[in-house]
């Protein structure tokens, strides 16, 4: 056996059999790997195409490949130049050939040629991992390139910066400094290799004698590079500090405005030194000592601002914490009101009164009868046993929307009955079923809020298959559902087969597709592509059922379809349907741009994302018929959508050119209130020193529902829309209201408005409440009725008779002067799935009533008549105007109602509750104004 091996060298050529095969195999993966690449490509070109945006694909696909492109080409030049410079630098030191031993054998390896193998091989990898990384955060450099260089407007209060600064450049600034800082690490990196090689070549040669120097060149050039870009880093992080978040608030605070910000400057330049030293010691005389005396000042400066920032914080600062922070609190509670726009919101008193006339039921009688008494799950599980016709319908969601209803504004509630082909037959499951005969869902109900028949049912306006509509005016013209919620496969239509429209007794209604939407499948060859980018490969090319006229229906599910045509959006998650003047049925989906650098602004998580600042600047619709997408502006003062107009101006469209009859049905959005709700708890404190001591903390208030596990939990309580009268105003409004507690209280505090209707769309209400009255909040409701004899001893019997009681969610309704509180009481059995409403519980602050019925209920509320568990004669209708009933005002009760807060208010003094007393001397006064004005 011969003791070494010798690695054939270049002039033996290899086995061209064998190298040919390799090279074929490559050729056929890259054609293969590129080819599905470039399909996926042109289908969703014909997708854009097919909504009238290819513009918008084009610019999207142009800037992803250019960013790709230039920054893979950048740095596979950098790195296979800086690898070209060391391999020439340590040329002298490197070895010919290494020996390695396998299997007792030695094989020498020539270094060289592997190493340029794996220079090319490595710098592709990391180029095309980098370009890739890049690629994928295109909206910041698009942004970055494309946003306005405004120099005016708003600035930060500490460097005087313009806010686009903030939003557009500093994100793409960091994004570059990371990429730079990745090619200086990876330049180190292979500059410590050389050194390692190359040295230990050297030591070797001179048997590790003291005298081996090591070659330091390439890594103090490679050091000083890295150094320069940590310079870049730490000035960037300069204007990072106004993003800080500290325990008090968030931003500058008075150590870093008087030390920090300068200590980084002279950082900076303690760095760009440091990097000086190494770049001139590497080429002067490379030493490891150059390397250490390069890091020394960045060392030194940092240490010493270090100490200087922990003396002035703890000694200065901590000492005299309010009077130092304050002008640095005021810059947060500002640019916090300014990004989430509480900046906007009206401030009003309400005086939160708890008589019955405080309610003014005369001047509120359209409040009262919008009441919602359905709650959102019961509705839902009522709708799938009395409307779903079929198991394959479900209805995803319920809607809350305002109508004209016989020439009266309603509040109504609408849900869409969608296809579920997960839960057709299992013997019926095929690709033509799936594909091309249940391709959409069919029809909408809709139900007054607080209308339901004498069985507990919902009075439904728009029901069954076919719609039919019982008010004049209001008709479904297109109930077919090709695009929804739940419609998340492609299908194709226009087929020779007809398509299951709804069921008709022991028949179905079959349909075509009349509609424009959808990808035109064409020729044989284009019908083949398409088929094989969506999995169809083995059926649509081959069924005689599938034509050149017919389409492809992709992309359906209307998240996901406005996410691939605007993925720089957010999004809310819960689309809500409107049934148009023309009849059709459309989508709208509220869109916000956000941020996450916005100066001086507290973060907060929206889906799992920090940010700081947010804008509902669109809204979104869709035709549930044919898939048109339109996005209309409703903020064209928002900076980040104006940048992406001027990317993509074929993508939007200006408010006004939304038709009159939708724009009667937007509304505030849910998640935008929540949001703006859970900032306001904190920052509608404006004074510093009350902000500085969380002296009025605000949070949402909680209230009983349903767990996912279906027990009762306390949670926060979800926006409400309701169709009023604010306190004020003299118009019927669709607000969104949401009350507060002080923190880790049960009262309330106050509440919020989102107005959606005419000129006072997108603005905000807030009324505050005395803050010497106790206003009971959600959870001492509760607790009253639970603690409420007749109504527990009630509820208790039905939880043990083969059924179980759910209580709908505790409405808060600002009425008059005062605040009403409305909870419906439903009735399910066991081996039943829907439930039926069995009381309705209506209460003020000092007054609980309960019955069958919503006019029984409020009946006994405002009027003389008691409580009662018992039936009601009359049906569960809505209540028609005028038809409330009034409170009674004869002078006995009056009288009687006096004597009872005098009563009373001896009653309080006398026990030392004093507060308490004198809101009963208020009672009194009010008592006394209305018998001195009573008809004798």
């Amino acid at each position: 056996m011969p003791e070494s091996i010798d690695w054939p060298r270049k002039t033996q050529p290899a086995r061209p059999h064998r190298r040919a095969v390799l090279i074929l195999v490559a050729i056929i993966a890259v054609i293969f790997f590129s080819s599905r690449t470039a399909l996926s490509y042109w289908v969703d070109l014909l997708w854009f195409r097919s909504l009238g945006y290819g513009s918008v694909f084009l610019k999207t696909w142009g800037l992803e490949w250019g960013i790709f492109a230039a920054f893979a080409t950048v740095t596979f030049v950098f790195l296979y130049a800086t690898f070209a410079a060391l391999k020439h630098a340590h040329s002298g030191d490197l070895p010919g050939e290494h020996t390695i031993y396998v299997a007792g054998n030695a094989v020498n390896l020539p270094v060289a040629p592997i190493l340029r193998v794996v220079s090319v091989l490595g710098s592709l990898v990391v180029a095309a991992a980098t370009g890739a990384a890049m690629e994928a955060e295109w909206p910041t450099l698009a942004l970055f390139w494309y946003a306005p260089r405004a120099s005016g407007g708003v600035t930060d209060p500490i460097f005087g910066v313009p806010l686009n600064f903030y939003l557009f450049a500093l994100p793409a600034w960091h994004l570059i400094a990371g990429w730079l800082f990745t090619l200086a690490v990876l330049a180190c990196i292979l500059a410590v290799v050389f050194v390692l090689i190359t040295g230990g070549a050297r030591a070797l040669g001179g048997r590790f004698s003291a005298g081996v120097q090591l070659p330091w060149r390439g890594l103090s050039i490679t050091f000083g590079f890295l150094l320069f870009i940590l310079a870049l880093r730490v000035y960037l992080g300069r204007f990072d500090l106004l993003l800080e978040h500290h325990t008090i608030f968030e931003g500058v605070t008075y150590t870093d405005a008087h030390v920090t910000l300068t200590g980084q400057l002279f950082v900076c330049a303690a760095l760009i030194l440091g990097a000086l030293i190494a770049l001139v010691g590497g080429v002067l005389q490379p030493r490891a000592r150059w390397l250490a005396a390069s890091i020394v000042p960045a060392a030194v400066c940092y240490l010493a601002v270090g100490v200087i920032a922990w003396y002035v914080n703890s000694f200065i600062v901590k000492p005299n914490e309010l009077v130092r922070e304050q002008p640095y609190i005021v810059h947060n509670i500002e640019m916090t009101r300014q990004a989430y726009g509480l900046d906007r919101f009206s401030q009003f008193e309400f005086p939160a009164e708890t008589t019955v006339g405080a309610t003014d039921p005369a001047n509120n009688q359209a409040t009262l009868q919008n009441i919602r008494l359905w709650d959102v799950q019961a509705l839902k599980d009522t709708l799938r046993q009395i409307q779903e016709i079929r198991t394959y319908y479900d209805f995803p969601g319920i809607d809350i929307d305002r109508y004209q209803i016989d020439g009266a504004l309603r509040e109504v509630m609408l849900s869409v009955r969608e296809l579920n082909v997960d839960k057709l037959p299992e013997s019926s499951r095929n690709w033509i079923n799936d594909k091309l005969i249940y391709t959409h869902g069919y029809g909408i109900t809709m139900n007054p809020v607080n209308g339901f028949t004498a069985e507990g049912l919902p009075t439904l306006m728009l029901s069954n298959m076919p719609v039919q509509s019982t008010v004049h005016g209001l008709n479904v013209t297109r109930p077919e559902i090709y695009f929804g919620e739940m419609t998340d496969t492609d299908v194709y239509v226009k087929t020779r087969q007809q398509e299951f429209n709804f069921p008709e007794g022991q028949t179905n209604n079959l349909a075509t597709y009349e509609g424009s939407g959808g990808i035109i499948l064409g020729g044989f060859l284009r019908r083949v592509l398409i088929a094989f980018d969506r999995g169809d490969i083995a059926k649509v090319p081959f069924s005689d059922d599938v034509n050149a006229g017919s389409r492809l229906l992709m992309r359906r599910n209307v998240r996901e379809r406005v996410a691939a045509l605007a993925p720089f959006l957010t999004y809310d998650q819960d689309p809500y349907i409107v049934v148009g003047d023309d009849g059709r049925l459309s989508w709208v989906i509220d869109a916000f741009t956000s941020s996450d650098s916005y100066p001086y602004s507290t973060h907060h998580t929206l889906e799992s994302q920090p940010v700081n600042y947010m804008r509902n600047s669109v809204k979104v619709v869709v035709d549930a018929y044919d898939g048109t997408t339109t996005f209309y502006v409703f903020d064209s003062e928002d900076p980040i959508l104006a940048a992406y107009r001027g990317i993509f101006p074929s993508l939007f469209k200006d408010k006004a050119e939304m038709p009159a009859w939708l724009q009667k049905h937007v509304r505030y959005p849910e998640l935008l209130l929540s949001l703006q709700a859970e900032v306001y708890g904190l920052y509608h404190m404006t004074n510093p020193e009350v902000f500085y001591n969380r002296e009025d903390l605000w949070t949402v208030a909680t209230e009983t529902g349903m767990a996912d596990g279906g027990e009762q939990a306390t949670q926060p309580m979800q926006p409400n829309f309701v169709l009023m009268k604010l306190p004020g105003e003299t118009g019927l409004e669709f607000v969104e209201i949401l009350p507060f507690t002080p923190s880790n209280r049960n009262n309330l505090i106050g509440w919020i408005a989102g107005r959606s209707d005419g000129a006072h769309y997108g603005t905000s209400v807030v009324y505050d409440f005395p803050k010497t009255k106790l206003v009971d909040g959600p959870q001492q409701i509760e607790a009253r009725i639970d603690q409420n004899a007749q109504l527990s001893g009630q509820l208790t019997l039905w939880n043990q008779q083969g059924s179980h009681v759910r209580r709908g969610s505790l409405l808060v309704i600002p009425c008059g002067r005062a605040l009403l509180y409305a909870e419906p009481i439903y009735l399910q059995a066991e081996r039943s799935p829907m439930p039926e409403l069995r009381l309705v519980v209506l209460a003020l602050q000092d007054r609980l009533a309960y019955a069958p019925t919503f006019e029984a209920a409020l009946a006994s509320l405002f009027g003389s008549e008691s409580s009662s568990l018992s039936s009601a004669e009359t049906p569960h209708a809505a209540p028609e105007a005028g038809a409330l009933p009034q409170p009674a005002q004869n002078l006995d009760s009056l009288i009687a109602q006096a004597g009872k807060d005098f009563s009373d208010y001896q009653r309080l003094t006398s026990e030392g509750k004093l507060a308490e007393a004198g809101q009963k001397l208020d009672d009194l006064k009010h008592a006394l104004d209305k018998l001195s004005s009573h008809p004798k």
